[in-house]
C-alpha cells in the first residue's frame, strides 16, 4: 500500500512540475509601452528651517583641531561663518561660508559602545554584536583660507530632520549648488574678453 501511495505521489509531483513552470513564465510583449506602469515623480519635502544653534559632535578634520568633542554648531551670519563651540561655549573652530566647497548628509552604521561592552560577555556575545545604530553627519569639504589647505570635516547630529535642515541652511548661506544628494560650489566661468586682451 505504501508503495502505491508513493508511486501516485511521485506521478502527481512530476505532472505538476511542468505546469507550475509554465505558470511562472509569461510572454514578453515587444514595442507596447502601454503595459508599463508610469514612473511616479519623486516627492521632495522641504526641510524645516534650521535653528540658529544645534547640539553637535565635532569629528575632526580641521587642520590643527583633531580632538573630537561635543558642543554646539551655530550660524554666525554677521561674520558669514559656521562656528563650533565646545561644551563650555568657547569657540573651537569656525569655517567661513565662502570656503565651503561641498556639503552633504552622511549616514554611518556603527555598533554602540554599550553593545561592544556587552559583546565581551560570553552569553550575550552574538546578539550584542548584531546591534547596530545609524549615526547622521553633516559633512563638509572646505578650503582653509589661512593655510590654503583643503580638508573634510563632519559634525554628528541627533536626527535625520535636523540634518536635512542644517544641510539646506549651510548650502543656502554658502551659496552652493545642488548636485545629486550633495551641494557643491561651482567654479565661475572665466571672462573670455579678458583672456583675449592678454
Amino acid at each position: 500500500m505504501k508503495r502505491v501511495y508513493l508511486t501516485l505521489s511521485l506521478a502527481a509531483l512530476l505532472l505538476a512540475a511542468p505546469a507550475s513552470g509554465a505558470l511562472a513564465q509569461r510572454a514578453r510583449t515587444i514595442g507596447d509601452s502601454s503595459n508599463k506602469p508610469e514612473a511616479k515623480p519623486a516627492i521632495t519635502v522641504a526641510a524645516a528651517p534650521a535653528p540658529q544653534s544645534v547640539k553637535a559632535k565635532y569629528e575632526g578634520g580641521v587642520f590643527g583641531y583633531n580632538q573630537a568633542q561635543t558642543g554646539t554648531l551655530s550660524f554666525d551670519d554677521a561674520s558669514s561663518r559656521l562656528v563650533f563651540r565646545d561644551k563650555n561655549q568657547k569657540e573651537y573652530i569656525s569655517i567661513p561660508y565662502h570656503s565651503i566647497a561641498a556639503a552633504y548628509a552622511d549616514t554611518r552604521s556603527r555598533r554602540p559602545t554599550a553593545a561592544s561592552v556587552i559583546g565581551g560577555a560570553s552569553l550575550y556575545t552574538l546578539p550584542a554584536l548584531l546591534i547596530r545604530k545609524k549615526y547622521r553627519y553633516l559633512t563638509m569639504q572646505f578650503n582653509d583660507p589661512d593655510t590654503q589647505v583643503q580638508g573634510v570635516t563632519s559634525f554628528k547630529l541627533d536626527n535625520k530632520e535636523l540634518l536635512a535642515s542644517m544641510l539646506n541652511a549651510v548650502a543656502e548661506k554658502a551659496e552652493l549648488t545642488p548636485r545629486g544628494e550633495a551641494y557643491v560650489r561651482l567654479n565661475k566661468p572665466k571672462d573670455k574678453d579678458k583672456d583675449q586682451d592678454k
